[in-house]
């Protein structure tokens, strides 16, 4: 049964990515369920969706990801108040992320493990937007994820060898560690202030720890350029340094993630 299944989404390459856009977006609505209870510690796993303003239970048709955000016209059925437009985003960036995951490494284990990585560092970044925290469950979990699928599927780390498999994951978790570290006594030496914040460290460490040790060094070096800007912005507009830089290291993993290996073959050729 299981290869008839296979032999037909071969056969139609496009069902496929339909199917496979279909079922990102429908993660990006339970992502959106981690992003409003994690930081209040309730269960992602028990109780309805409620509306956040009138606490009324939404309804199934209600609850169908960007179809009934559309069809609502981003107001609650029960008390007309606006919905945040954070849920169609989630759900839109999952379905795509999900898809360009597909293209990439097909319906294999790299995509379930990378899909995983993904969907952390989607409720990484949009709880640290709205929080400036980043939940122990989405970085700690995910070092946990990272660490036994690496050892129980060597060849996410490119290894035939679970041990070196293993080894490699937590190389990368380590340098994770290591550079925020690093950089928050330097900041704290410099500045004689917090300048990363232990979320960060945890977070870089749970992307070393699927990536590996030179995707992790570009995720660090990447992040600043890419956060380097929204900050200047807010710098000017709020007259605040303070940016969450969770987005930013997660923005960077992903951009690793699909073109690291072209960074280093390319840029880098010699570095290690």
């Amino acid at each position: 049964m299981t290869s008839q299944i296979f032999e037909f989404l071969q056969m139609y390459p496009l069902v496929t990515c339909a199917l496979v856009f279909l079922f990102g977006l429908c993660v990006g609505s339970f992502l959106n369920v981690c992003v409003v209870r994690l930081p209040k510690e309730e269960s992602v796993a028990k109780g309805r969706s409620h509306c956040p303003q009138c606490g009324k239970i939404i309804a199934w048709y209600d609850n169908i990801p960007l179809l009934s955000f559309l069809i609502l016209r981003a107001k609650c059925r029960q008390c007309a108040e606006s919905i945040s437009f954070r849920y169609p985003l989630v759900e839109l960036l999952s379905g795509l992320i999900w898809l360009a995951l597909y293209h990439s490494f097909g319906v294999t284990i790299h995509f379930v493990f990378f899909a995983y990585l993904a969907s952390s560092l989607m409720v990484a970044t949009f709880v640290d937007f709205e929080y400036k925290i980043i939940p122990d469950e989405v970085s700690l979990g995910g070092i946990l994820v990272g660490l036994s699928m690496s050892f129980l599927f060597p060849t996410l780390q490119n290894e035939i060898d679970r041990r070196l498999a293993l080894a490699d994951s937590c190389q990368g978790m380590l340098t994770g560690v290591a550079l925020i570290w690093g950089i928050a006594i330097f900041g704290e030496l410099v500045f004689r202030k917090e300048s990363m914040g232990g979320g960060d460290l945890k977070l870089l460490a749970m992307i070393g720890a699927f990536l590996g040790f030179k995707k992790t060094l570009l995720t660090f070096f990447m992040a600043p350029l890419l956060g380097a800007p929204v900050g200047l912005l807010l710098w000017k507009l709020k007259d605040t340094r303070y940016i969450a830089f969770g987005p930013y290291l997660s923005l960077a993993a992903l951009a690793a993630l699909f073109w690291g290996d072209l960074i280093w073959a390319h840029f880098l050729p010699y570095a290690f």
